[in-house]
Protein backbone atom coordinates (compact mmCIF):
# COMPACT_ATOMS: atom_id res chain seq x y z
CA UNK A 1 0.00 0.00 0.00
CA UNK A 2 1.01 3.85 -0.86
CA UNK A 3 1.10 4.67 3.00
CA UNK A 4 1.52 8.69 2.17
CA UNK A 5 -2.45 9.11 1.85
CA UNK A 6 -2.87 12.31 0.03
CA UNK A 7 -3.90 15.67 1.40
CA UNK A 8 -7.20 17.03 0.94
CA UNK A 9 -7.40 19.83 -1.62
CA UNK A 10 -7.93 21.95 1.69
CA UNK A 11 -4.79 20.71 3.08
CA UNK A 12 -3.04 21.58 0.60
CA UNK A 13 -4.35 25.30 0.24
CA UNK A 14 -6.60 24.77 -3.38
CA UNK A 15 -9.88 25.41 -4.08
CA UNK A 16 -11.88 23.20 -3.16
CA UNK A 17 -12.76 20.01 -6.06
CA UNK A 18 -15.97 21.54 -7.44
CA UNK A 19 -17.04 24.47 -9.08
CA UNK A 20 -20.86 25.83 -10.00
CA UNK A 21 -21.80 26.36 -13.21
CA UNK A 22 -21.81 30.14 -12.86
CA UNK A 23 -18.29 29.96 -11.14
CA UNK A 24 -17.38 28.36 -14.53
CA UNK A 25 -19.02 30.77 -16.59
CA UNK A 26 -17.36 33.91 -15.13
CA UNK A 27 -13.59 31.81 -15.45
CA UNK A 28 -14.37 29.82 -18.44
CA UNK A 29 -12.03 31.91 -20.92
CA UNK A 30 -9.01 30.44 -18.16
CA UNK A 31 -9.81 27.42 -17.74
CA UNK A 32 -9.31 23.89 -19.60
CA UNK A 33 -12.71 22.54 -19.81
CA UNK A 34 -13.10 18.38 -20.52
CA UNK A 35 -15.86 16.43 -21.51
CA UNK A 36 -15.98 13.35 -19.99
CA UNK A 37 -19.77 12.06 -20.96
CA UNK A 38 -20.34 8.57 -20.76
CA UNK A 39 -22.43 5.63 -19.61
CA UNK A 40 -21.66 2.62 -18.42
CA UNK A 41 -22.33 -0.80 -20.97
CA UNK A 42 -23.54 2.40 -23.66
CA UNK A 43 -21.68 3.73 -26.55
CA UNK A 44 -19.06 6.60 -26.22
CA UNK A 45 -20.07 10.08 -25.94
CA UNK A 46 -19.24 11.82 -28.56
CA UNK A 47 -21.64 12.19 -30.26
CA UNK A 48 -23.36 14.07 -27.56
CA UNK A 49 -20.64 15.95 -26.86
CA UNK A 50 -20.90 17.06 -30.93
CA UNK A 51 -24.54 17.99 -30.47
CA UNK A 52 -23.85 20.42 -27.54
CA UNK A 53 -21.04 20.49 -25.06
CA UNK A 54 -19.81 23.60 -22.82
CA UNK A 55 -18.08 26.36 -25.28
CA UNK A 56 -14.63 25.12 -25.60
CA UNK A 57 -14.77 21.83 -24.24
CA UNK A 58 -12.51 18.85 -25.56
CA UNK A 59 -14.40 15.38 -25.75
CA UNK A 60 -12.46 12.73 -23.52
CA UNK A 61 -13.08 8.71 -24.05
CA UNK A 62 -13.25 7.24 -20.39
CA UNK A 63 -12.60 3.59 -21.89
CA UNK A 64 -9.64 5.02 -24.20
CA UNK A 65 -8.08 7.73 -22.32
CA UNK A 66 -8.92 7.07 -18.58
CA UNK A 67 -7.83 3.33 -18.48
CA UNK A 68 -6.10 0.58 -19.65
CA UNK A 69 -7.90 -2.62 -21.48
CA UNK A 70 -9.57 -4.89 -19.03
CA UNK A 71 -7.10 -7.69 -17.29
CA UNK A 72 -6.23 -8.87 -14.12
CA UNK A 73 -6.31 -5.36 -13.01
CA UNK A 74 -10.20 -5.07 -13.73
CA UNK A 75 -12.47 -3.48 -15.97
CA UNK A 76 -11.06 -0.12 -15.96
CA UNK A 77 -7.44 -0.21 -15.40
CA UNK A 78 -5.65 3.20 -14.72
CA UNK A 79 -3.88 3.77 -17.70
CA UNK A 80 -0.34 3.58 -18.04
CA UNK A 81 1.56 7.19 -17.31
CA UNK A 82 2.38 7.60 -21.03
CA UNK A 83 -0.71 6.76 -22.37
CA UNK A 84 -2.59 9.51 -20.22
CA UNK A 85 0.25 12.26 -20.65
CA UNK A 86 -0.27 11.83 -24.40
CA UNK A 87 -4.10 11.84 -24.31
CA UNK A 88 -4.22 15.08 -21.57
CA UNK A 89 -1.60 16.45 -24.11
CA UNK A 90 -3.75 16.12 -26.94
CA UNK A 91 -7.24 17.70 -24.98
CA UNK A 92 -5.15 20.64 -24.36
CA UNK A 93 -4.40 20.19 -20.47
CA UNK A 94 -1.09 22.57 -19.26
CA UNK A 95 0.51 22.30 -16.65
CA UNK A 96 -0.01 25.49 -15.40
CA UNK A 97 -3.83 25.83 -16.53
CA UNK A 98 -6.69 24.99 -14.20
CA UNK A 99 -8.48 22.01 -15.58
CA UNK A 100 -12.50 21.82 -15.42
CA UNK A 101 -14.05 18.63 -15.79
CA UNK A 102 -17.15 17.49 -16.74
CA UNK A 103 -20.03 14.68 -17.79
CA UNK A 104 -23.86 13.80 -17.79
CA UNK A 105 -23.47 11.45 -15.04
CA UNK A 106 -23.84 13.28 -11.96
CA UNK A 107 -19.90 13.68 -11.93
CA UNK A 108 -18.99 9.75 -11.86
CA UNK A 109 -17.21 9.65 -14.83
CA UNK A 110 -16.14 13.43 -14.55
CA UNK A 111 -14.33 11.85 -10.98
CA UNK A 112 -12.39 9.37 -12.44
CA UNK A 113 -10.75 12.07 -14.49
CA UNK A 114 -10.42 14.54 -12.04
CA UNK A 115 -8.69 12.09 -9.48
CA UNK A 116 -6.30 11.18 -12.57
CA UNK A 117 -5.14 14.69 -12.48
CA UNK A 118 -4.37 15.38 -9.53
CA UNK A 119 -2.62 12.04 -8.68
CA UNK A 120 -0.35 12.50 -11.61
CA UNK A 121 0.36 16.15 -10.39
CA UNK A 122 -1.88 18.55 -12.11
CA UNK A 123 -2.76 20.80 -9.19
CA UNK A 124 -5.53 22.55 -10.24
CA UNK A 125 -8.58 20.46 -11.36
CA UNK A 126 -11.88 20.52 -10.62
CA UNK A 127 -15.80 18.73 -11.09
CA UNK A 128 -18.84 21.17 -12.25
CA UNK A 129 -20.97 20.32 -9.72
CA UNK A 130 -24.18 18.57 -11.59
CA UNK A 131 -22.64 18.60 -15.10
CA UNK A 132 -24.00 18.91 -17.96
CA UNK A 133 -27.24 19.24 -17.22
CA UNK A 134 -26.40 21.50 -14.01
CA UNK A 135 -24.85 23.70 -16.68
CA UNK A 136 -27.82 24.06 -19.02
CA UNK A 137 -30.73 24.47 -16.40
CA UNK A 138 -28.49 27.27 -15.26
CA UNK A 139 -28.72 28.92 -18.37
CA UNK A 140 -25.63 28.95 -19.61
CA UNK A 141 -25.13 28.62 -23.65
CA UNK A 142 -24.10 25.31 -25.19
CA UNK A 143 -21.40 24.90 -28.81
CA UNK A 144 -21.73 22.00 -31.30
CA UNK A 145 -19.25 20.59 -33.39
CA UNK A 146 -16.00 19.49 -32.70
CA UNK A 147 -13.36 20.59 -30.67
CA UNK A 148 -9.80 20.56 -31.78
CA UNK A 149 -7.76 22.08 -28.80
CA UNK A 150 -4.05 23.17 -29.52
CA UNK A 151 -2.08 20.34 -27.70
CA UNK A 152 -1.23 21.05 -24.23
CA UNK A 153 1.91 20.51 -22.21
CA UNK A 154 1.17 18.35 -19.35
CA UNK A 155 3.59 16.03 -17.99
CA UNK A 156 3.01 13.24 -15.43
CA UNK A 157 4.82 13.88 -12.18
CA UNK A 158 6.85 11.45 -10.09
CA UNK A 159 5.29 13.04 -6.75
CA UNK A 160 1.73 11.51 -7.08
CA UNK A 161 -0.81 14.04 -5.11
CA UNK A 162 -3.30 11.04 -4.52
CA UNK A 163 -2.54 7.77 -2.84
CA UNK A 164 -4.20 3.93 -3.86
CA UNK A 165 -4.04 0.62 -2.53
CA UNK A 166 -3.36 -2.56 -4.22
CA UNK A 167 -4.92 -5.85 -3.49
CA UNK A 168 -2.19 -7.41 -1.59
CA UNK A 169 -3.40 -4.51 1.28
CA UNK A 170 -6.64 -3.74 0.85
CA UNK A 171 -7.65 -5.65 3.42
CA UNK A 172 -5.58 -3.80 5.80
CA UNK A 173 -7.23 -0.52 5.25
CA UNK A 174 -8.83 0.55 8.62
CA UNK A 175 -12.25 1.93 6.54
CA UNK A 176 -12.56 0.24 3.30
CA UNK A 177 -15.57 1.98 1.50
CA UNK A 178 -17.79 0.36 -1.12
CA UNK A 179 -19.53 3.03 -3.62
CA UNK A 180 -21.63 0.46 -5.35
CA UNK A 181 -25.11 0.42 -5.23
CA UNK A 182 -26.27 -1.40 -1.81
CA UNK A 183 -27.65 -4.61 -4.24
CA UNK A 184 -24.51 -4.77 -5.24
CA UNK A 185 -22.75 -4.59 -2.65
CA UNK A 186 -25.03 -7.04 -0.90
CA UNK A 187 -24.63 -9.49 -3.38
CA UNK A 188 -28.51 -9.62 -3.89
CA UNK A 189 -27.80 -8.70 -7.72
CA UNK A 190 -24.68 -8.50 -9.80
CA UNK A 191 -25.31 -7.25 -13.68
CA UNK A 192 -21.76 -6.71 -14.63
CA UNK A 193 -19.10 -9.14 -12.78
CA UNK A 194 -18.85 -12.57 -12.11
CA UNK A 195 -19.33 -12.91 -8.96
CA UNK A 196 -21.92 -10.84 -6.28
CA UNK A 197 -20.67 -9.80 -3.15
CA UNK A 198 -18.06 -6.88 -1.31
CA UNK A 199 -14.80 -7.46 0.27
CA UNK A 200 -14.66 -8.81 3.34
CA UNK A 201 -15.31 -5.84 5.82
CA UNK A 202 -15.90 -3.60 3.69
CA UNK A 203 -18.90 -0.50 4.30
CA UNK A 204 -21.14 0.90 2.15
CA UNK A 205 -21.39 4.64 0.81
CA UNK A 206 -23.08 4.25 -2.80
CA UNK A 207 -22.45 7.34 -4.87
CA UNK A 208 -26.76 8.29 -4.84
CA UNK A 209 -25.47 9.36 -1.46
CA UNK A 210 -23.20 12.07 -2.04
CA UNK A 211 -26.04 14.07 -3.63
CA UNK A 212 -28.80 16.52 -3.12
CA UNK A 213 -32.13 15.73 -4.92
CA UNK A 214 -31.03 17.78 -8.04
CA UNK A 215 -27.45 15.62 -8.64
CA UNK A 216 -25.59 18.11 -6.97
CA UNK A 217 -23.27 17.56 -4.09
CA UNK A 218 -24.43 17.81 -0.66
CA UNK A 219 -22.39 20.43 1.16
CA UNK A 220 -19.20 19.44 3.17
CA UNK A 221 -20.66 18.96 6.84
CA UNK A 222 -23.64 16.98 5.49
CA UNK A 223 -20.58 14.59 3.78
CA UNK A 224 -18.38 14.11 6.63
CA UNK A 225 -21.78 13.76 8.72
CA UNK A 226 -22.15 10.78 6.22
CA UNK A 227 -18.97 9.55 6.17
CA UNK A 228 -18.42 9.41 10.11
CA UNK A 229 -21.71 7.13 10.24
CA UNK A 230 -19.17 4.30 8.24
CA UNK A 231 -16.16 4.97 10.53
CA UNK A 232 -14.25 7.14 8.03
CA UNK A 233 -12.65 10.56 9.45
CA UNK A 234 -9.40 12.01 9.44
CA UNK A 235 -7.69 9.53 11.44
CA UNK A 236 -6.43 6.00 10.18
CA UNK A 237 -6.53 4.76 6.72
CA UNK A 238 -9.95 5.39 4.10
CA UNK A 239 -10.22 3.74 0.68
CA UNK A 240 -12.88 3.05 -1.43
CA UNK A 241 -13.30 0.90 -4.42
CA UNK A 242 -16.52 -0.15 -6.67
CA UNK A 243 -17.45 -2.34 -9.71
CA UNK A 244 -14.16 -1.19 -11.76
CA UNK A 245 -12.44 1.88 -10.35
CA UNK A 246 -14.47 4.59 -11.75
CA UNK A 247 -17.33 5.92 -9.48
CA UNK A 248 -15.05 4.71 -6.49
CA UNK A 249 -13.88 8.41 -7.42
CA UNK A 250 -17.28 9.83 -6.89
CA UNK A 251 -16.85 8.68 -2.92
CA UNK A 252 -13.22 9.88 -2.81
CA UNK A 253 -14.09 13.18 -4.26
CA UNK A 254 -16.88 13.59 -1.74
CA UNK A 255 -14.61 12.81 0.57
CA UNK A 256 -12.51 15.59 -0.90
CA UNK A 257 -15.24 18.13 -0.06
CA UNK A 258 -15.48 16.46 3.43
CA UNK A 259 -12.03 17.40 3.82
CA UNK A 260 -11.21 13.09 4.71
CA UNK A 261 -8.07 11.95 2.67
CA UNK A 262 -8.14 8.72 0.99
CA UNK A 263 -7.30 6.61 -1.46
CA UNK A 264 -8.58 4.60 -4.80
CA UNK A 265 -8.38 1.04 -5.27
CA UNK A 266 -8.42 0.72 -8.82
CA UNK A 267 -8.92 -2.67 -9.48
CA UNK A 268 -12.00 -2.99 -7.38
CA UNK A 269 -14.31 -5.90 -7.36
CA UNK A 270 -14.04 -6.47 -11.06
CA UNK A 271 -10.26 -6.80 -10.15
CA UNK A 272 -10.66 -8.50 -6.70
CA UNK A 273 -12.50 -11.29 -8.33
CA UNK A 274 -10.34 -12.18 -10.97
CA UNK A 275 -8.39 -14.48 -8.33
CA UNK A 276 -10.95 -17.04 -6.91
CA UNK A 277 -8.81 -17.62 -3.55
CA UNK A 278 -9.63 -14.13 -2.74
CA UNK A 279 -12.64 -13.90 0.02
CA UNK A 280 -15.83 -12.78 -1.00
CA UNK A 281 -18.84 -11.65 1.63
CA UNK A 282 -22.57 -11.09 1.18
CA UNK A 283 -25.27 -9.31 3.29
CA UNK A 284 -26.10 -5.55 3.88
CA UNK A 285 -23.92 -5.65 7.15
CA UNK A 286 -20.26 -5.95 6.62
CA UNK A 287 -18.94 -9.08 8.28
CA UNK A 288 -15.09 -9.42 9.80
CA UNK A 289 -12.15 -9.59 7.24
CA UNK A 290 -10.92 -12.90 7.02
CA UNK A 291 -7.15 -13.62 5.83
CA UNK A 292 -6.40 -14.65 2.41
Amino acid sequence: MDEDFARTDAEAGGRGPLISPDELAAELDRVTVLDVRYAMGGPPGREEHAAGHVPGAAYVDLDRDLAAPPGAGGRHPLPDEASFEAAMRRVGVGRDRPVVVYDDWQGRAAARAWWLLRHHGHADVRVLDGGWSAWLEDGHPAESGETTPEPGDFSVSAVKGTAVVDADDVLGVDVLIDARATERYAGETEPVDPVAGHIPGAVNVPTTDNLDERGRFLPADRLREAYARVGAHTDGTVAAYCGSGVTAAHDLLAMEVAGIPAALYPGSWSGWVTDPERPVATGRRPGPRRPR
